[in-house]
């Protein structure tokens, strides 16, 4: 499913709910979402840094340099009011588009 428009709009509408919590690095983001998810979600690097670079360029995201908690120099990511509006309006279409594929696959054949 990589590469498809479904996994690319997904893994940038989750990547927005991370950010949105604050500011992260790639890594925190990354390790957000599998916790978030119960560990049944891992995002690999190939696919998280893609995205987090694409959602920067739509000014969804901002960058900045800072420090790990490991001590590390690391790009820091930030949502944008841009951002914060898209994640909204996702989240809307996210759940309407879920309750309908929920009720299909919940229909007893005729």
């Amino acid at each position: 499913m990589a590469g498809s428009d479904l996994y690319t709009g997904t893994l940038d509408t989750m990547i927005l709910k991370a950010v949105s919590w604050g500011a992260m690095h790639g890594y925190g983001i990354g390790r957000w979402i599998r916790q978030n998810s119960d560990d049944a979600l891992e995002i690999n690097e190939g696919a998280l840094y893609p995205a987090l670079h694409r959602l920067e360029k739509k000014g969804l995201l901002s960058e900045e340099w800072g420090v790990t908690e490991t001590n590390r120099k690391a790009k820091f990511y930030k949502l944008t009011a841009a951002g914060r509006r898209q994640l909204k309006a996702e989240i809307v279409r996210w759940k309407k588009y879920s309750q309908a594929v929920t009720a299909v696959l919940s229909a007893s054949s005729a």
